[in-house]
């Protein structure tokens, strides 16, 4: 399966968890998933691709859809909305920033370290590099990453790791 389009509308969650989701019918959605693997790239009305996954909601699979994606293209709850999936190949199931690549490729035990992790977990690090646009904000937090994982022996303290980030941070 190369790519499919739909129309839906965008819905709002019961929950306080997540809040805008759009619905993918279940058969549309069954085509993308292989095994437990339900990553896709999800493109709403020809914006910026989201790396997501497809999550089961009884009879339907949701995409989830943050705040901030709909504000800045200007998408309001219940517009309906054109949506492309594509399934997603990459390695980590979301784009890694060119800086902790070079990091990884230069440290060969936080490397071995960061790829003994689950797939979900090497996402939430890279996501944590990721979400900062600056490149030097992005190595500081990638190099206390690698420490973190060196110093805890590939198990991750979300706790510890945000106290070396800002350490690391108020390093420049």
């Amino acid at each position: 399966m190369k790519s499919q389009t739909i129309k839906a509308p965008i819905l709002k969650f019961e929950s306080d968890a997540w809040s805008y989701y759009v619905a993918i019918p279940k058969k549309i959605g069954d085509q993308f998933i292989d095994g437990k693997d339900r990553r896709i790239v999800c493109t709403i009305n020809n914006s910026t691709p989201i790396h997501s996954a497809l999550m089961p909601k009884g009879e339907i699979y949701s995409v989830y859809v943050k705040k901030d994606f709909m504000k800045k293209y200007g998408i309001a709850e219940g517009d309906e909305v054109t949506v492309q999936l594509e399934k997603d190949t990459s390695e980590y199931g979301k784009p890694i920033p060119e800086s902790f690549q070079v990091l990884l490729d230069q440290d060969q035990e936080g490397n071995n370290l960061f790829h003994s992790l689950t797939k979900g977990k090497q996402r939430t690090l890279i996501h944590l590099v990721g979400k900062v646009k600056n490149v030097e904000s992005q190595l500081a937090k990638g190099l206390a990453i690698m420490h973190h994982l060196k110093e805890a022996n590939g198990e991750l303290d979300f706790k510890r790791l945000n106290v070396l980030i800002k350490e690391y941070n108020n390093r420049k």
